[in-house]
C-alpha cells in the first residue's frame, strides 16, 4: 500500500506541473490568437488556421513598433499617448499599465535590483525588487529613502515599502531567481549571479 501511495505522490510531483505549465500556455495561446483571430475567422472561414491570429498580433504590434520610430506616425502615437494622460480616470488605469510594462521591458527595468530588507524591530528579512530609487518627487522628505516592492508567497500581489536607503542591501541573485524563491515561499533554491568582469 505505501509503495502505491508513494508512486501516486511521485505522479503529482512530476506530472501536475508539466500539466499546468501546458494549461496555461494552452489559455494564453487561445487568449492571444482570439485577439485578431476572432476578426479575421469570418473573413478565412474554413482556411483558417489556429494561430493565424497570435501570429497577425505578433506582427500588428511589431509593425506599431516600428511606425512609432518615424516622424509623422511617432508624432501621432505621442499625441495619443498625451491625450491618454488627460483623461480623468483613464488617465490613471494608463499610466499604471504604462509604466507596468516598461519596468519589465524599458530600458531602465525596475526589478533588476534585488534588495534583502530588515523588518524593523526584528531580526527577520524579507528578499524584494528596488522599483524607484528617486522618491523626492513624490514627498521631499523622502529623498533618503528607495521604494522596494515584496511580493506575496504563492500569489502575484506584493506591498510596495518606503525604505531608508541604509536600511536596504542590494544583494546579487538575479532577479528571477529572487521571484521564484519569492513565489514558491523559499522552496526553490535561489543562486548567485555570475559576475563577469
Amino acid at each position: 500500500m505505501k509503495s502505491i501511495l508513494k508512486s501516486f505522490i511521485n505522479g503529482i510531483l512530476t506530472i501536475v506541473p508539466i500539466i499546468l505549465v501546458i494549461y496555461v500556455i494552452y489559455k494564453t495561446f487561445i487568449f492571444l490568437d482570439g485577439l485578431l483571430g476572432n476578426t479575421l475567422k469570418p473573413y478565412l472561414k474554413e482556411d483558417y488556421i489556429p494561430g493565424i491570429g497570435l501570429l497577425s498580433t505578433i506582427i500588428l504590434i511589431t509593425l506599431l513598433g516600428w511606425l512609432s520610430t518615424k516622424y509623422i506616425t511617432g508624432k501621432i502615437i505621442k499625441i495619443i499617448d498625451r491625450l491618454l494622460e488627460k483623461i480623468p480616470v483613464v488617465k490613471t488605469i494608463y499610466s499604471v499599465i504604462k509604466d507596468t510594462i516598461q519596468s519589465f521591458l524599458g530600458d531602465k527595468k525596475s526589478f533588476s535590483k534585488v534588495a534583502l530588507v530588515t523588518i524593523p524591530g526584528t531580526e527577520m528579512r524579507s528578499i524584494g525588487f528596488i522599483t524607484s530609487e528617486q522618491l523626492e518627487d513624490l514627498y521631499s522628505p523622502l529623498k533618503d529613502h528607495i521604494a522596494v516592492y515584496i511580493p506575496q508567497t504563492f500569489q502575484v500581489a506584493g506591498f510596495t515599502f518606503l525604505i531608508p536607503k541604509d536600511q536596504v542591501e542590494i544583494i546579487n541573485v538575479k532577479p528571477e531567481d529572487a521571484m521564484k524563491f519569492i513565489l514558491s515561499g523559499g522552496m526553490t533554491s535561489i543562486r548567485k549571479q555570475k559576475v563577469t568582469e
